[in-house]
């Protein structure tokens, strides 16, 4: 059993390692989404395995609302730093200021969707002609539509109908000037993948995935932590409980789960078990039944 799991990991491995270097063969300018979230601190790894004993070949590019977790915020640099990697870091508090969006209102207000836009004016400000994504065909319907190499018009704009073809791991990277592409080295990877994989490279993740004591709220079924961007409304109690994250989002639309999962083992027991996929806890996945597809037709991650 242990020496098929093994397998297992070693041929999604080769395939990411693969995809991840015809992206650095066929464009000019990539760069790698990085949020200090696991999948995307799985796919630096991955390429630092891909283009050793050379530096990642990728600008590190991170899209920040300015509600992240303060520990997601540290890990990254801490990481960015101890792998010798360049970053840059989109604000969506700079588009705010620019006019470029509108910052929602109210109790169900979140920064998430604007994400878009920052993301978009980053590329085109950077001309970048590729954007490497962490994201896995199991965590939400929409994202099951992508291929490893996903197109994007001059407007930052996908088409699930329009995707080409890619038969035996044949990639065509070929665009317009003002066209990018979205590449997923984890299309085809599982959370139980990545947790097992984090687990046998042993892989360092920010705490907030294991568990800890936290004061919660219960908001419309998702456990906010209580924060400067999440307070209390009339009406509502925080509570402290113990609790993980199993995304490190959005600290205003990104719930937790009840548990006890202090070590790796406990976390990959725990995932074996779930009912739920990881974005089940995500507000913003809730607010209608296609809302990630509208969100990544208009440029989303």
């Amino acid at each position: 059993m242990l020496s098929y799991k093994l397998n297992h990991l070693r041929q999604l491995e080769s395939e990411s390692i693969f995809v991840l270097r015809e992206t650095a063969a066929q464009f000019d300018r990539p760069a790698l989404l990085f949020s200090g979230g696991k999948d995307s601190i799985v796919m630096a790894h991955l390429a630092r395995k891909a283009f050793h004993p050379a530096r990642i070949p990728f600008m590190l590019l991170h899209v920040d609302t300015g509600h992240n977790f303060p520990e997601t915020i540290e890990f990254r640099d801490r990481f960015v730093q101890a792998i010798g990697a360049s970053l840059i870091v989109a604000y969506v508090q700079d588009s705010i200021d620019r006019g470029r969006v509108v910052e929602e209102q109210g109790v169900h207000a979140s920064r998430n969707k604007l994400q878009t836009v920052t993301l978009l004016d980053a590329i085109e400000k950077h001309q970048f002609d590729a954007a490497l994504g962490g994201g896995r065909r199991d965590e939400e319907k929409a994202r099951a539509k992508e291929r490893f190499f996903s197109h994007r018009n001059d407007f930052g704009e996908w088409d699930p109908k329009g995707q080409r073809p890619e038969l035996w791991n044949l990639f065509n990277g070929r665009h317009h000037h003002g066209e990018h592409f979205r590449v997923f080295p984890l299309s085809n990877w599982t959370e139980m993948d990545v947790w097992q994989y984090i687990k046998h490279e042993a892989i360092d993740l920010p705490n907030l995935y294991f568990s800890h004591q936290r004061d919660v709220v219960e908001r419309h079924g998702s456990l906010l932590a209580v924060s400067d961007v999440v307070r209390l409304q009339e009406g509502e109690t925080s509570e402290e409980r113990t609790v993980r994250f199993r995304t490190i989002g959005d600290m205003t639309c990104t719930g937790g789960v009840d548990s006890v999962a202090t070590s790796l083992d406990d976390i990959i027991a725990e995932v074996a078990a779930a009912r739920e996929t990881e974005r089940g806890t995500r507000s913003d996945d809730r607010r209608s039944e296609s809302a990630m597809e509208d969100r990544k037709k208009e440029g989303y991650f």
